[in-house]
């Protein structure tokens, strides 16, 4: 009996050791861009990682999704001149397509694909990565088509948010990443009263309806995110125009803060570190909001806001907390260590990307103790970073920067990190490189 329960110790180990865990959308299983496998390599062989399989693709932001043996891209296919990153709507024509590849070697199992005219600035293609659960695939286009299809490829359901609520796709297109919450689809529409929508996820008619945003910035770009906080559950909306939660389940304001993004241009993801929260955008704005209750009701207050060299005002990359420090990229490009309240700078590095003039961005995803940076220079960096500062440990060049911003070429896409291996895209291909030790 002791040699079949160490045994079988010996197996669950080994089956720990070796886990492979699914990418299934932006930022990972939880959404916290924590790469949790075991077994993956401290430092690149000699020559840089071994490429799987590479595959075709056209031009887009968003990033791949990785579930069931099966990887989930979007692309935008034009025969317009796709222009340089700028500040105003440019008009194209093309199809947005959703792919599903073979995990394995990149063939392609289906493709979908519907007619767009963009109108939106930074016209490269979607911005969102798929969202996979229950054998169903979740995509958000550039102008607001929101599609459900089945692994197979079937639609099963689909809606114009644009059209449905009757609001103008925002300057830089839908690009808040839906979320999944029990039944619903929780999803930025825009609109008047319907800033923020719920619907089933199952057959996209409208659970409940909240807030209030009109004009082309109003939406904003902020990710609908969930927290729990002294065991109440709210949903956080990072507006261009205040930091607002509700109730998850009915759409009910439980409270708001004034802020302003220029441009209603806020992109990350709340955080929250304790009983504080977190938020910034463009242009060297951010807040630092204190979680309470009032009267037995969730409520929040102020503690700092748009104060010159405190905090960060990231723009493309998600920031990231990690032991009460917030570690992210800020629109000047700089890698920052920020203590959480004080929202005292505790360092900053150009290590990581290096100088090249605004918005410099780099993708940051933490496995074990070390973090693993995807650039806009097309390389793959690992370092280490704590409190006292940033550690660099190795990088190789893996793809080539294809898309034109600030009078320099990028790219600017979120890659996926599942089962030992990295998938990530520019505007020609996708690639899987293998990452294990």
């Amino acid at each position: 009996m002791l040699v079949r329960m160490t045994t079988l110790a010996v197996l669950m180990a080994t089956a720990m050791a070796g886990r492979a865990d699914d990418w299934p959308q932006w930022m990972g299983p939880t959404r916290d861009n924590v790469w949790k496998e075991a077994g993956i390599l401290e430092k690149f062989p000699e020559g840089g990682p071994k490429f799987v399989w590479r595959t075709k693709v056209a031009g887009s932001y968003s990033g791949p999704a990785v579930a069931e043996g099966k990887v989930f891209v979007m692309d935008y296919l034009t025969k317009d001149q796709v222009p340089e990153g700028n500040w105003k709507r440019e008009e194209l024509t093309g199809l947005e397509r959703i792919f599903c590849l073979n995990e394995a070697d990149g063939t392609e199992i289906w493709k979908h694909e519907y007619p767009v005219k963009y109108s939106v600035s930074y016209p490269n293609g979607p911005r969102c990565t798929p969202l996979v659960q229950g054998g169903k695939v979740y995509t958000l286009g550039a102008e607001g088509n929101l599609l459900c299809l089945d692994t197979k490829g079937k639609v099963v359901w689909q809606l114009d948010l644009k059209v449905t609520y009757k609001n103008g796709s925002p300057l830089w297109g839908y690009a808040a990443h839906p979320l999944i919450d029990g039944q619903k689809l929780i999803t930025l529409a825009g609109g008047d009263g319907t800033h923020v929508v719920a619907l089933d996820k199952d057959t996209g008619k409208e659970i409940w309806k909240a807030e209030s945003s009109t004009g082309p910035d109003g939406v904003g770009y902020c990710p609908p995110t969930i927290i729990n906080v002294n065991g109440v559950r709210q949903l956080i909306l990072l507006k261009p125009r205040a930091f607002t939660a509700i109730d998850p389940e009915t759409g009910k304001r439980l409270w708001t803060q004034p802020y302003t993004a220029d441009n209603g241009s806020i992109i990350m993801s709340p955080i929250v570190s304790g009983e504080y929260l977190f938020g910034g955008g463009w242009n060297n704005k951010n807040m630092l909001v204190k979680l309470k209750t009032t009267d037995g009701h969730p409520d929040a207050e102020t503690v700092w806001k748009d104060k010159k060299g405190l905090g960060i005002s990231p723009v493309n990359v998600q920031p990231m907390l990690v032991d009460g420090t917030i570690y992210g990229f800020d629109q000047s490009g700089k890698l920052f260590a920020v203590e959480i309240p004080s929202g005292k700078r505790l360092w900053e590095s150009e290590d990581v990307i290096g100088k090249s003039g605004n918005s410099e961005t780099a993708f940051i995803v933490k496995n074990g103790d070390r973090y693993f940076y995807s650039t806009e220079k097309g390389e793959l960096v690992i370092g280490k970073m704590s409190p006292k500062g940033y550690e660099a440990i190795d990088r190789a060049t893996i793809l080539k920067p294809t898309h034109k911003v600030f009078g320099r070429t990028v790219v600017w896409s979120m890659p996926a990190f599942a089962n030992k291996k990295m998938f990530v895209r520019n505007d020609e291909e996708l690639v899987c490189v293998d990452l294990a030790k």
